[in-house]
């Protein structure tokens, strides 16, 4: 994932329907912003996973007890699919709950990206929808229906918030930044991602788990987080939030996706989703692999 400097963004945020083919990633920018925030829409629209009206098998889990998906996971990946069929006929989708060929995808959506706060009712979650070509995001948009917020991007375009342009923090002093981590479902990673989280606290100003990297990825580009450091992300978690934070003029560094889609040229770990502001990024990096990123 390379890094773009700041462009105005389109933010188009349209109601009307937006199709036709091409590659035009300011087209495939407008689709997925419509598709977001109808998606958005629609989640509203479902019953809270633990309310009363909510069906008794609305929850169950994946890779472990701790790794929950819902039935509105799948409701959101069906609308989405559904969509994106009416709006680009054809064009292959590969999703979180629905799954699908990787390598010859358009779209790659995460229906609810923070399931877990949104288990919970906390409002950090975010619908994720991201247009690639060849593996590689060239629009994204991610909808956070809790607060109405739109981020989107396009390649070479530029990110925006709601159509305000975005710019990656200023920062310049690794001490006095802000980060944000995750975590894995997995409680023998969650032991080493917790040492090295604990060896990175002591040198930076403070550090959040926030529970969606889509959003984490979002706060880069906007400046509200300085830098982002995580293991084990699926392509689905990041295919739209970094485009947001690379364009917005983040450094962004992810490893993993399609056949090893983002090599780890900075030698944080074969899974690693890593973004930060232009001034700290490299010294970053550099006490992440000191704390033992490499290993995590």
């Amino acid at each position: 994932m390379s890094t773009h400097a700041e462009h105005p963004g389109s933010g188009t945020g349209s109601t009307r329907d937006v199709a036709g083919g091409g590659t035009d990633p300011a087209v495939l920018r407008a689709v997925a912003e419509q598709v977001a925030a109808e998606a958005a829409e629609h989640l509203r629209s479902l019953p809270a996973p633990r309310s009363a009206e909510a069906e008794p098998d609305a929850v169950s889990t994946k890779s472990s007890p701790t790794d929950v998906v819902t039935a509105s996971d799948a409701s959101v990946e069906r609308f989405v699919r559904t969509r994106l069929a009416e709006l680009r006929p054809g064009e292959p989708v590969y999703g979180e709950e629905g799954s699908g060929d990787a390598e010859g995808a358009r779209w790659v959506v995460d229906p609810i990206d923070g399931t877990v706060n949104y288990l919970y009712g906390l409002p950090w979650y975010a619908i994720s929808i991201a247009a690639v070509d060849n593996g590689h995001s060239v629009a994204g948009a991610v909808a956070e229906p809790a607060s109405g917020r739109m981020w989107s991007a396009a390649l070479g375009q530029g990110a925006t918030c709601d159509g305000v342009p975005l710019r990656a923090s200023l920062a310049t002093e690794l001490g006095q930044s802000l980060l944000g981590t995750g975590f894995s479902y997995r409680a023998e990673r969650r032991a080493r991602q917790s040492r090295m989280v604990a060896a990175l606290l002591p040198e930076v100003r403070d550090i959040r788990r926030a529970g969606s990297a889509a959003l984490d990825l979002c706060a880069i580009g906007a400046g509200w987080l300085d830098g982002y450091l995580e293991h084990g992300c699926n392509w689905w978690d990041w295919a739209a939030g970094a485009l947001v934070a690379s364009e917005a003029g983040a450094v962004v560094h992810i490893a993993g996706g399609p056949q090893g889609l983002g090599t780890d040229g900075a030698g944080l770990g074969g899974d690693v989703s890593f973004a930060a502001a232009p001034g700290v990024a490299a010294e970053l990096a550099a006490l992440a692999l000191r704390s033992g990123a490499g290993e995590v």
